[in-house]
């Protein structure tokens, strides 16, 4: 079990390396976003492949195993009782459980939040508009908006594009994978860097299409910055996060041509 742990982990490890030295600032997020879940499964199935080779051993050598083992004494000795197995895989399943119910109530807030408040249908998502004061994100196809400064037409329509890209796309459907892989992999530092990357990509898919809208970028500049917060998002939502702006404003003008597109993905065959 730990050797498969350590070479998976050691897997992850180079893709997230290559992502973060050759693809993370380039503007090819679509491919990104495949790039980082496949990364996961990759990972973790590389593995299970293994290669076999029999070797054939000489007469000599297996007589001497075959003599060796009858002058061995056959007294039975009695081995002491070895608990730190039992310690570990208890520590191990009390995490699992830990973050299984972290799972559930994350998850049970959002479905209540979305059943008790009231919901304004659109062409492509479900605005669900909260009392409390809280910084937009998406769930699914739900936004969650607070309520008085959408009917006060306070949010800018760029952010309300924003956030709509984040529904239509699915963007959840990443995290709750990876929610998934968390519950179980709970100990792995890197499952929790996968899902920052994560997030961080799906920010830039929903900038590419807001810019795509004819937004300048200076103007949509000014206005992440100022819907931006350090507050807590929900963990199984996506929000505009403060942490996150630089690089992403780093990243909206970057151009990749379709060149430059096709040598870095090339990188990942001699890499595989």
């Amino acid at each position: 079990m730990l050797e498969y742990i350590l070479k998976s982990s050691a897997c992850l490890a180079v893709f997230l390396l290559i992502y973060k030295l050759l693809l993370e600032k380039e503007s090819m997020h679509v491919f990104k976003r495949f790039y980082l879940l496949a990364s996961l499964l990759v990972s973790f199935g590389i593995p299970f492949i293994t290669f076999t080779k029999y070797i054939e051993i000489p007469l000599d050598i297996n007589n001497t195993v075959i003599n060796n083992a009858s002058l061995t004494p056959l007294n039975s000795v009695e081995a002491s009782v070895n608990y730190v197995p039992y310690i570990l895989w208890s520590i191990y399943l009390i995490g699992v459980f830990i973050f299984s119910l972290k799972f559930i109530f994350n998850l049970s807030s959002i479905l209540l939040k979305i059943k008790q408040n009231p919901k304004l249908k659109t062409k492509k998502s479900t605005n669900v508009l909260l009392e409390e004061l809280i910084v937009p994100h998406t769930f699914l196809s739900f936004i969650f908006l607070n309520k008085a400064r959408y009917e006060n037409q306070l949010i800018p329509k760029e952010v309300l594009i924003h956030e709509e890209v984040h529904a239509v796309q699915k963007h959840s459907l990443d995290i709750l994978f990876i929610e998934l892989f968390q519950i179980i992999l709970w100990f792995n530092p890197l499952i929790y860097m996968l899902k920052k990357t994560v997030k961080l990509n799906h920010e830039f898919l929903a900038d590419l299409e807001v810019i795509k809208q004819g937004v300048t970028l200076s103007k949509y500049q000014q206005i992440l910055l100022a819907f931006s917060s350090n507050a807590l998002e929900p963990q199984l939502a996506t929000a505009i996060n403060y942490s996150f702006i630089k690089k992403r404003f780093t990243v909206m003008k970057t151009q990749t041509s379709k060149k430059r597109i096709w040598l870095r993905s090339m990188v990942l065959l001699p890499l595989l």
